[in-house]
């Protein structure tokens, strides 16, 4: 056999595996990663109904960084809903007041309260904890600041460790020491449990 000959089969056998591993990683996303859906958002007010569609730029789609959803927009999954009420920005005097161990946010830096509201809608008979929901802030360059990043108590805390059944609601407080001069540019990522897409609010 020629050498080109002689390579075909391996060839073959190469793009096979190939083929075979990206459908069994295209059948593992789509079975592990639950799409987060929007049940309701707030009602909007004042919109121009003469705007025509193509009148308008193409945006990007919803609830992603690009074009995150507005506060009050409530997303659910197949175990929690979730809405993000309000941000409330240079909070630190709040925070300070709440506990006279919290300390200051370091310098450059303010503290942000976002108010959530989370709703176990699961069927586990055994409940399950709003830990699992994930609410953290991105800021305009891309990093991740959680609430836990910062040991201080906030007002009206929410409460992320107690069992909550089908129906059961926790409402309440998170706390983050976001950088002062992009505190208004950042979004709330949010991802309604485990193995679930992650989606966007805008934080005003």
């Amino acid at each position: 056999l020629s050498p080109i000959r002689a390579a075909v089969p391996i060839v073959g056998t190469i793009i096979g595996f190939i083929v075979f591993f990206a459908v069994v990683s295209t059948a593992f996303n789509d079975a592990f990663n639950e799409e987060a859906t929007v049940v309701e958002q707030p009602a909007e007010s004042g919109t121009d109904e003469e705007t025509t569609a193509e009148e308008e730029p193409a945006a990007a789609e919803e609830g992603t960084r690009e074009n995150p959803y507005p506060l009050g927009t409530t997303i659910t999954s197949d175990e929690w809903e979730v809405t993000i009420n309000s941000v409330t920005f240079a909070a630190n005097d709040a925070v300070a007041a709440e506990n006279e161990f919290n300390e200051p946010p370091a310098e450059g830096s303010e503290y942000i309260l976002v108010n959530a509201t989370v709703t176990y809608v699961g069927a586990d008979t055994e409940g399950s904890m709003p830990v699992f929901v994930q609410i953290e802030y991105v800021t305009p360059t891309g990093e991740t600041v959680n609430s836990y990043d910062s040991l201080v108590v906030p007002p009206d805390q929410l409460d992320s460790t107690s069992t909550l059944y089908n129906g059961g609601t926790a409402s309440g407080n998170l706390v983050f020491a976001v950088p002062s001069a992009t505190a208004q540019d950042g979004v709330i990522a949010v991802a309604p449990g485990v193995m679930v897409d992650t989606v966007f609010y805008a934080v005003k």
